[in-house]
């Protein structure tokens, strides 16, 4: 598995993102779909799931919250400040959604696109008392049902060439190029010299092919 960023960094990341969506709801009164989208909007969602250590080891939850409504809305600050102790569902929300991200790199951008913020605020009740790892299997499952090709397929089709046409301007046999589609060989394990020749005539960078996700 590709992490985002390292392993250490992962508990402040959710703690943070958690109490960012739950004091944005009950201090500022945004809901947890609009505070996201003010996040990617602000350019702080790629730097968090980057792994900006300034943003995820330098802020708290309130300040990062604050950071994305002064960079989008111009809100400086908010009428008070409460610091609970109770885990909120907004919490929650934010908790597993940082956790997830760091899981499978894929961008909150990829993420909110795929599977809707309605369906995973609705994972509360189900996933808040289990451990994380059945939140990500159904999150994973969502995401294939919603993106069933590999990025290799996806990147062939979107340039309207044939696993033929492919095979020979990379280089790599028809039957390899059909093999990493289908997912019965791991692109994530290709030979440098394979994913690069592949990349190359997709017009890509050799990292795009890779899977995030496991089927």
């Amino acid at each position: 598995m590709i992490h985002a960023y390292e392993a250490n960094m992962r508990p402040k990341a959710q703690a943070t993102l958690g109490r960012a969506l739950d004091f944005a709801a009950y201090e500022i009164g945004y809901l947890p779909e609009d505070f996201l989208s003010l996040f990617i909007e602000s350019g702080l969602a790629k730097r968090f799931g980057e792994g900006d250590p300034s943003i995820i080891m330098g802020k708290s939850g309130v300040e990062l919250a604050l950071l994305v409504m002064e960079k989008t809305i111009g809100l400086q600050r908010p009428v008070r400040i409460r610091f609970s102790l109770e885990r909120s569902k907004e919490y929650w929300m934010g908790w597993a959604l940082a956790y997830y991200q760091w899981e499978t790199g894929l961008s909150f951008q990829t993420i909110f696109n795929t599977i809707p913020l309605e369906t995973i605020k609705g994972m509360y009740f189900v996933y808040h008392e289990l451990d994380i790892t059945h939140f990500v299997e159904h999150m994973n499952g969502l995401y294939l049902q919603h993106c069933p090709h590999t990025n290799l397929k996806r990147l062939r089709k979107q340039l309207g060439l044939t696993q033929e046409e492919l095979a020979e301007a990379s280089g790599v046999s028809v039957r390899t190029v059909q093999q990493y589609e289908q997912r019965r060989k791991d692109i994530n394990k290709a030979q440098l010299e394979t994913a690069a020749a592949l990349a190359q005539a997709l017009h890509c960078r050799p990292d795009d092919l890779l899977e995030r996700i496991a089927s």
